[in-house]
């Protein structure tokens, strides 16, 4: 898997050196307005191609948010990967976003797989199904975490640095999208939300669902043995009262 750069992700490079190119050559030759308008653009591409570091959770069982922006749908979808209905949980980013995904959970991508389509609005229900996207399946001891990057009405480029094996750490960068999209995650049985609508978040950092609480355990014959040495002292003192 290609690593990215902390800082600034290289994909931004190309931009951010054109554009600031062009503030140079245009600030030579005194042409200040357009001068002005590529330092601006310069501007923009540093801050949109911005990856600062994030600290990932350390608790058990957590399922941090692959992108930064606002949650804006929590509800039962069809896993475009299994075709099995789960809960789905979407994260919008503007153009204002850190725009670098990172993986949700730690585990193994068995599958990607591209799907060419439109550019509509990506907080639109029909982007889940219409827009060009990418699918990851992601492999864990809990389940399989399917996570889908969507292209927006802006967004024209799906970045994948991962390919299929890649083994993932929860938190840590697999790719991107330019310019304003989205990003769905199907969540196994076995896990919840722990965000609301309108919530905002950010990747690698944000807990986004948790794995509900482990049925209690069956006592075994050491345990109930412990209990009952335990409890012997209270007996006797009732008994003692009761006396």
């Amino acid at each position: 898997m290609r690593k990215a750069s902390v800082g600034i992700a290289p994909e931004g490079y190309p931009f951010i050196f054109i554009l600031a190119f062009g503030t140079l050559i245009f600030a030579l030759i005194n042409c200040w307005p357009m001068a002005v308008i590529l330092l601006a653009g310069t501007w923009f591409a540093l801050h949109f191609f911005r990856d600062p570091e994030r600290v990932v959770p350390s608790e058990k069982g957590a399922v941090v948010s692959p992108a930064d922006g606002k949650v804006v749908k929590i509800q039962p979808m069809a896993d475009p990967l299994s075709g099995e209905t789960r809960t789905c949980v979407c994260v919008f980013m503007n153009v204002f976003s850190v725009h670098v995904n990172r993986s949700p959970v730690d585990g193994i991508i068995d599958r990607i797989v591209y799907y060419p389509g439109k550019f509509l609005n990506a907080a639109l229900d029909k982007a889940s199904t219409d827009n060009e996207r990418c699918a990851y399946d992601i492999r864990t001891d809990d389940g399989n975490f399917t996570v889908v990057q969507i292209a927006g009405l802006i967004a024209r480029r799906i970045v994948c640095r991962a390919e299929e094996g890649d083994k993932l750490a929860r938190g840590e960068r697999f790719g991107l999208i330019r310019f304003g999209s989205r990003v769905d995650i199907y969540l196994p049985e076995g896990f919840d939300p722990a965000v609301s609508i309108g919530q905002k978040v950010s990747a690698g950092q944000c807990i986004i669902a948790r794995k509900k609480a482990a049925a209690e355990e069956e006592k075994t014959p050491e345990t109930e043995q412990v209990t009952e040495k335990k409890s012997a002292p209270k007996k006797k003192a009732a008994a003692k009262a009761e006396a």
